[in-house]
C-alpha cells in the first residue's frame, strides 16, 4: 500500500502550474470501517495532483506528541516545508521513519523539547516512535499547495486549482489505498467531485532497527 501511494504523489509532478485564474473542487468523502459502518472521527486528506509549485511560506507544521500519540497523526505539506515534532508528554519520545521518501531519526527527547525536519522531496512519510510501537503517524509530502483537510462533516473545499483536467485523491490513514477520480476545472468556477473510502485496522511495524518491538515495551521516564 506504501509502495502504491508513494508513486500516486512521485506521478502527481507533471509540470509547473499555469497562471491562469483558478477554480475550486468541491465535494464530500465518506470513510466506512471494514464492516460497512461510518468511520467516526477519521481525519481524510484530499490533493489535486497533476502540477507542481512551491509552498506559499506558511509557519512550520506541528506534529505533536501528546499521550502516546501523534496529534495530528495525518498531515499534508507541500515540497520543501518543515514540521515540528514537540514532546508534550511527561517522558521520553523518539520520532522516527524509515520511508524512502525521507529516512531520518530524531532521536529521544523529553518535554518541552522540539525537534524539526524538512521534507525536500514528495512522497509518503510514514513516522513512528522507537519507545511505543502504538504511535504512529502519516506525512503526504504533495507537490503543490491545493491540498485541504476534510470538515468534520466530510466536505471539502480546494480553491486555486488552474484550469485543465486532474485527478483529485482522497486519503485517510489505514485505508489500502486512496481513492481518487477525475475533475474538469474551469476559471472561477466549481467542479464537483464526491468520493468513498473504506479503512481496516492499524497494520503493525517495526521498530527503527527493522526488529519487531518487545512486548514488554515501557514508557521511559
Amino acid at each position: 500500500m506504501r509502495t502504491a501511494l508513494a508513486l500516486i504523489v512521485l506521478a502527481s509532478i507533471a509540470g509547473g502550474a499555469e497562471a491562469a485564474p483558478g477554480g475550486r473542487v468541491v465535494g464530500k468523502v465518506t470513510v466506512t470501517e471494514a464492516d460497512g459502518k461510518p468511520a467516526v472521527g477519521a481525519e481524510v486528506i484530499v490533493y489535486v495532483v497533476g502540477f507542481a509549485e512551491p509552498p506559499e511560506g506558511r509557519d512550520v507544521v506541528t506534529v505533536q506528541q501528546k499521550g502516546r500519540a501523534f496529534t495530528p497523526d495525518l498531515v499534508a505539506i507541500t515540497v520543501g516545508e518543515k514540521i515540528a515534532f514537540p514532546n508534550a508528554d511527561a517522558f521520553l519520545h523518539n520520532v522516527f521513519s524509515q520511508s524512502a521518501t525521507r529516512k531520518f531519526d530524531l532521536g529521544s527527547f523529553k518535554k518541552g523539547e522540539s525537534k524539526t525536519k524538512e521534507f525536500p522531496a514528495p512522497g509518503v512519510v510514514d513516522v513512528y516512535c522507537n519507545i511505543h510501537p502504538e504511535m504512529a503517524a502519516t506525512i503526504l509530502v504533495l507537490p503543490n499547495r491545493r491540498h485541504t483537510r476534510t470538515a468534520a462533516d466530510g466536505t471539502y473545499s480546494i480553491s486555486g486549482v488552474p484550469p485543465g483536467t486532474w485527478t483529485v485523491f482522497a486519503y485517510t490513514r489505514r485505508a489500502s489505498k486512496p481513492i481518487s477520480g477525475k475533475v474538469t476545472v474551469a476559471s472561477g468556477a466549481d467542479a464537483r467531485l464526491d468520493l468513498a473510502l473504506q479503512r481496516g485496522a492499524e497494520k503493525e511495524h517495526l521498530n527503527k532497527y527493522g526488529e519487531k518491538y518487545r512486548p514488554n515495551t515501557t514508557t521511559y521516564r
